[in-house]
């Protein structure tokens, strides 16, 4: 490695979740518009650590290398990202990498982020197509609504809001920015409104609209940029609408 620039790396490792933390470096030949995905797939090439010891290769998880999908999401020199975006000449070195700390780890820097899948099935998160029949081609959208709809589209379940938020931990059911925003998205779709009650049921209830601390953090860490803090503030005020509703007709 004479004479070669070199990218050094610091990485949490975990055998299993039940097994000890433990810190290992590396050092990998740098090349230009080096990403953190390129760092760990070199490292996977040939496990030698910054030691010369041979090592085992780092587990991460990653699909479609270009934002969309939100799995490389890790945590980067101390902030949620995802390693795929975050370029090694924009990052201060040695690298720091740790995984989300707001979800069970499974190794190394890849943990389980089913809890917010589940938190999109508790809000009913889609709208039913059962395909016995011809939908047509949908209602129409005013443009002025399909313009900021689709900004909240754009959530990619990656996780970065829910790490950011003080709110979700270990002592709260909070079931987060992602999962709300999804719920305001889909009860202005024309079509998905005929659930809306459903949605709004959900997050009266524990771990819902009300656990929010507005910490406003989810917005800062959101990679998307989507207005999350809006999207609580909306289902917020649509929630306690509904239940003075259901209040008054019993």
């Amino acid at each position: 490695m004479s004479g070669q620039k070199i990218v050094r790396l610091k990485i949490r490792r975990q055998n299993a979740p039940d097994q000890p933390v433990f810190w290992e470096e590396f050092a990998v030949d740098y090349s230009p518009k080096m990403n953190i995905i390129s760092c760990l797939m070199e490292i996977q090439k040939d496990p030698v650590n910054a030691q010369g010891q041979k090592t085992n290769p780092v587990v991460w998880e990653c699909n479609c290398l270009e934002e969309v999908c939100g799995a490389c999401t890790m945590n980067i020199n101390g902030q949620a990202r995802q390693a795929c975006s975050a370029l090694v000449d924009q990052l201060e070195q040695p690298i720091v990498l740790e995984p989300l700390r707001k979800f069970p780890i499974l190794r190394d820097l890849m943990v389980d982020r089913t809890i917010m899948f589940e938190n999109l099935k508790r809000v009913h998160a889609w709208i039913d197509i059962d395909g016995t029949y011809d939908l047509g081609p949908g209602p129409r959208m005013a443009e002025v609504d399909r313009v900021w709809a689709y900004e909240l589209s754009k959530c990619m379940t990656c996780g970065c809001c829910m790490e950011s938020c003080p709110q979700v931990n270990s002592r709260s059911r909070f079931i987060g920015p992602a999962a709300i925003s999804q719920a305001r998205l889909f009860n202005t779709h024309p079509s998905g409104a005929m659930h809306k009650h459903i949605r709004l049921s959900a997050l009266m209830g524990d771990g819902g609209i009300t656990d929010c601390g507005n910490a406003q953090n989810c917005v800062r860490a959101c990679p998307k940029e989507i207005p999350l803090t809006t999207s609580l503030a909306d289902m917020n005020k649509e929630v306690n609408k509904f239940a003075l509703k259901r209040w008054l007709n019993t």
